[in-house]
């Protein structure tokens, strides 16, 4: 008996999978959009059947399915994957989704406990999310009650051996990856960020790092930090992203761009990521406007700007605003040098988008993704439609899924792939989000779907739909 109903279930699946895409029934049909697969080079009208949240047919025939949309004269993306977001609240993530992501990722800051991160979303977050293992917050649990000393201060060896055993612990609980702030923890060592490096290696999992230097000013400088990133992740056979490459290399990104070009020709696993704005945003209080940051980013007083007010300040105001705490914008990276890393067929796109509180936050994230569609791929022509996407969907995917082969589902339109889609007008796609107003969905993005199910629909978020699931590392057996 069981033979027979093997042999029947075996038959069954055969005779359905010889029936025409068109004559099979899909949960969600998208009907006559332009499809455009980075992956492959796709770029036609087709219509898409999705069924149990993948994607189950791309065909130039008629599709039947239990709901069909016409999305005539919307490009069918890949869903957007940030690997650099921050904003892990309800309220930012809710812009993002706007702006057509589907996988927000916090990689370079981390979380720690990681176990605990991943199950405060479980079964109640609309898009895809994950996070590194932080390399700052298990500094500050080796340290204690230190606050300082977790900052400023150099770690002991045995320290150091903690610091390596709790980063192991957060992989082994499913982190993606290590996340390392080395410019906001200057007491960090070389020699402690290489062995964690190898702990990193160890496991086969990137680091993803903001480097230890900003600007112009030798020793400390952006050249000499990429340096130390090229030589840590050869030295330790690992992989390395550097990230937000606009706000780290100010005037030498054309420079630090030729390092890693020439570092990923010798072998070496590095890559990056650019933002397209040319302001960047952090914490006021933190190891970067120590003395000497003028000197160091070429910028001034004049150049920051209080987020929670928009107020520019002066050598006054900046130094209660010290005291005070809280998040500012940096107005202090070249225009040319972003456009040049944009342009760049090595660097990604990432948000760094941070959470929004009272509704202010650099606007970068609520429009990252639109923004490079249409001011820049659209119309200044920095670079191609297909190439835009490709930077913001199929790359990040790839920088995952080495390990973690579940990525290689995301970031593409194919059959097989999961169906995290974005769906936008290539002629009206534009951010909204001003540094007065930051926070404005993004337009010309209708629709959003996240496994097969719409979490944005005809530009208006969908309540109550939580398809969003843990990108995590699988433990190796």
């Amino acid at each position: 008996m069981l033979r027979t109903s093997a042999w029947a279930g075996a038959l069954a699946l055969a005779l359905f999978s010889s029936i025409p895409a068109s004559a099979q029934e899909y949960d969600l049909v998208l009907r006559g959009g332009r499809v455009m697969d980075p992956e492959s080079g796709l770029d036609a009208v087709m219509n898409v059947g999705i069924r149990d949240g993948r994607i189950a047919a791309i065909a130039a025939d008629p599709l039947t399915g239990a709901e069909v949309v016409d999305v005539s004269g919307l490009v069918v993306a890949p869903g957007f994957v940030d690997l650099h977001a921050h904003g892990q609240d309800p309220f930012s993530r809710d812009l993002q989704v706007r702006d057509g992501v589907t996988t927000a990722l916090e990689l370079e800051g981390g979380v720690y406990p990681v176990g605990e991160w991943y199950a405060e979303r479980e079964g109640q977050w609309r898009i895809n999310f994950g996070a590194t293992v932080s390399h700052g917050g298990i500094r500050r649990t080796v340290f204690g009650d230190d606050a300082r000393g977790a900052v400023y201060q150099e770690a002991t060896p045995e320290q150091v051996a903690r610091m390596r055993e709790l980063v192991a612990e957060g992989l082994a609980q499913g982190a993606i990856g290590v996340g390392m702030g080395i410019q906001y923890t200057p007491g960090a060592s070389r020699e402690e960020i290489f062995r964690v490096f190898q702990t990193a290696g160890a496991f086969g999992v990137t680091t993803f790092v903001h480097i230890r230097y900003m600007g112009r000013t030798e020793p400390e400088s952006s050249i000499s930090a990429v340096q130390e990133m090229i030589a840590d992740a050869a030295g330790a056979n690992t992989s390395v992203h550097i990230v937000h490459i606009g706000s780290s290399g100010l005037t030498q990104i054309p420079v630090l761009l030729d390092m890693i070009t020439a570092a990923r020709e010798q072998g070496v696993d590095v890559t990056t990521e650019v933002y397209p704005y040319t302001a960047a945003s952090t914490s006021i209080e933190s190891a970067i406007f120590d003395l000497g940051w003028r000197a160091r980013t070429g910028g001034d007083y004049h150049d920051i700007e209080w987020v929670a007010t928009g107020e520019r300040l002066d050598s006054v105001s900046f130094m209660e605003k010290r005291e005070e705490k809280g998040i500012i914008i940096a107005h202090i990276i070249p225009e040319d040098g972003m456009e040049a890393a944009l342009a760049h067929p090595a660097v990604l796109v990432a948000s760094d988008g941070v959470g929004f509180v009272n509704g202010r936050a650099h606007p970068r994230g609520a429009g990252t993704f639109a923004r490079v569609l249409g001011r820049y791929a659209r119309d200044g022509g920095t670079l191609s439609l297909m190439d835009a996407l490709r930077k913001m969907t199929l790359m990040p995917a790839r920088r995952l899924e080495t390990a973690m082969p579940d990525m290689r589902r995301k970031g593409r339109v194919a059959v097989g792939a999961d169906a995290d889609l974005t769906l936008f007008d290539p002629t009206t796609v534009i951010d909204r989000a001003t540094f007065a107003e930051p926070a404005q969905p993004s337009a010309g993005i209708p629709h959003v779907i996240v496994g097969g199910e719409f979490v944005v629909r005809d530009g208006e978020l969908v309540e109550g739909v939580m398809p969003g699931k843990a990108v995590r590392r699988r433990p190796v057996s």
